[in-house]
């Protein structure tokens, strides 16, 4: 890609007539109707035959951007394109995270386009972040707890009105933002978090490295859909007459599941080839601090022991982990790069919004975790990049956004108009001087919240300026983090204690968005009466399907006890601090 735009740019230094036909024919397929065509080419074969090529070449260029501009604001619809992969940290798109692993196609749309650098998850685990990505409203909105409890199917989201809007639309590949998926296990482990055991719930982080020098196609399954998407590219969307919007979900740098550990197990293997692990630079690889067990918050610790990383493990175990991960992440921008070659060699490139985004991202064992299910910034840290017709080159924004702002942005981007309701906020006067002014000033915070499995208490994230403010629960039986990112980007030192005045601006800041201890209470709610149901359906059978669940190495320790502890629970109401104090110490 970069020789082909080497070869352009060669061709228009040493050929100005080249360029003037060049920007002649862009301005024509700009053009609103047949007859603005042929005013084109009439004036500018007056204008080559009074004044020459260079000063047509001059006037042609500024008659090209109003054209583009006029036809934009009126007629133009561009297509729109989205890749969205899951566990892609957000810090690995600009530096100095850049720098660790090649990623070529994700530095061309940095290069051509806009990448946010301060973009968050709306809630770090696959199906609620989804969730809020497709409905444009915070996961509270929308009650979408955990990876079983989501979005209903027949909910619009920004592709349906797209599609009621005029266009041709496709998505393939991972989407995973409605209610009834993923493991039993998974679902169980989500309702239980309030319950006083601590049972590793994950099989320990592990590596595979598979093929050779040769091998690129590591995850087929991903890649089967990229050649789905791609193809629909050349062969459908390259004849259609009207605007097109795709969707791409990639399963990748997700980590794969453990096979060795069963039907029921995680994923926590992190697998790649030679070929990828190539792309990686080893120097670069930083090995993360880890707090001592005993310095830990509670629910951090949890998360810890519940994810198999409370362990020991070896410096050399950490940096081959993390060098696996971003391997896999190089593996996910050839699959972006092979849907900009499908949109270039098809002429639909200048005329294409593309968007890339992610779910989430991947500890990669910082704060000895992998996985998600934090507020860390490798957990909750995504990235997001924009380029196409409109949008600003080379730009880097530091303003805080999230995955809610996706919907309005690519409606107001398709000239559709944004419904009322959304917790969401376009990105376009952002992205591009022509905006207009936005009916909603946009806020200089964003939330993310968890109630899924691994944590046992929900989990409310607010980020204002340098502070980073994570409370829990009802905000008074667990205490709160804060994190000051300016001095502290590893988020070892919680400052809450030292500043309590800039801890009550963010909590009410927060309960301005949330009423976030009623949401918790009826989560701690909800949980109870999904598992008792689950547990009245299984009848005689319910004592052998628990105890094979994820967990079943810890669970088969003390069954009495683990049982007896479910049964206590299920009879309490509310928080309880003592909770945390019984099960982590």
């Amino acid at each position: 890609m970069r020789n082909n735009n080497k070869r352009e740019n060669v061709l228009q230094s040493r050929s100005p007539c080249w360029t003037t036909v060049t920007s002649l024919n862009k301005c024509l397929s700009s053009a609103p109707s047949q007859a603005a065509a042929v005013n084109v080419v009439i004036i500018f074969i007056l204008m080559y035959a009074m004044y020459g090529t260079w000063l047509v070449l001059i006037i042609l260029s500024q008659t090209h951007g109003h054209c583009m501009c006029q036809n934009r604001t009126t007629n133009f619809r561009p297509n729109i394109v989205m890749v969205m992969s899951d566990a892609f940290d957000g810090r690995l798109t600009f530096d100095p995270g850049s720098r660790v692993v090649q990623l070529p196609y994700l530095n061309y749309l940095r290069e051509l386009g806009t990448v946010f650098i301060n973009a968050y998850t709306n809630s770090p685990i696959c199906c609620p972040s989804r969730a809020a990505m497709w409905s444009g409203r915070f996961v509270h909105l929308t009650e979408s707890w955990n990876n079983y409890k989501c979005l209903d199917r027949n909910v619009t989201t920004w592709m349906d009105m797209l599609q009621q809007n005029g266009y041709n639309t496709l998505s393939v590949g991972k989407l995973d933002y409605t209610s009834g998926s993923h493991s039993v296990s998974n679902r169980v482990e989500a309702w239980t978090r309030d319950v006083p055991f601590l049972l590793r719930q994950e099989g320990r982080p592990v590596t595979d490295l598979v093929g050779d020098a040769s091998t690129t196609r590591v995850m087929t399954k991903d890649w089967r859909t990229t050649d789905i998407a791609t193809q629909w590219i050349r062969h459908k969307a390259a004849a259609l007459s009207q605007p097109f919007a795709l969707y791409l979900g990639l399963n990748l740098p997700h980590p794969y599941v453990t096979d060795s550990l069963g039907p029921n197990a995680g994923g926590s293997t992190f697998r790649t080839s030679p070929y990828w692990l190539e792309k990686v630079m080893p120097e670069l690889i930083s090995i993360p601090k880890w707090l001592p067990l005993s310095d830990m918050h509670p629910v951090d610790y949890y998360s810890t022991f519940t994810k198999n990383c409370s362990g020991n493990f070896t410096e050399q175990e950490v940096r081959k982990i993390r060098a696996f991960y971003y391997a896999m992440c190089a593996e996910t921008d050839a699959m972006l790069g092979q849907v900009i070659s499908a949109l270039r060699d098809t002429d639909l490139l200048d005329t294409t919004v593309l968007l890339f985004t992610s779910d989430h991202g991947d500890l990669a064992m910082e704060h000895r975790q992998f996985y998600k299910m934090s507020m860390f910034e490798g957990s909750s840290h995504v990235p997001l990049l924009i380029m196409g017709p409109g949008v600003k080159s080379g730009l880097r924004l530091s303003q805080l956004v999230s995955l809610v702002d996706i919907y309005p942005t690519v409606l107001e981007m398709a000239g559709v108009a944004v419904p009322g309701g959304l917790s969401g906020h376009s990105l376009l006067p952002l992205l591009s001087q022509s905006a207009a002014r936005p009916a909603r000033p946009r806020p200089d915070w964003v939330l993310s919240e968890y109630h899924g499995c691994n944590a046992n208490a929900s989990t409310y994230m607010l980020r204002e300026g340098q502070w980073k403010y994570i409370t829990y629960a009802d905000g008074v039986s667990v205490p709160p983090q804060l994190f000051d990112l300016t001095v502290d980007k590893e988020e070892l030192h919680n400052v809450a204690s030292k500043f309590p005045d800039v801890c009550r601006h963010l909590d009410k800041l927060l309960r301005s968005a949330v009423d976030y201890p009623q949401v918790s209470q009826a989560i701690c709610l909800y949980n109870k009466q999904q598992f008792a149901a689950w547990r009245k359906s299984l009848g005689d059978n319910y004592t052998q399907v628990i105890a094979n669940l994820r967990w079943h190495l810890d669970w088969q320790e003390d069954v009495e006890n683990n049982e007896k502890a479910i049964d206590e629970w299920l009879m309490t109401s509310g928080f309880s601090s003592e909770k945390l104090k019984v099960s982590l110490f």
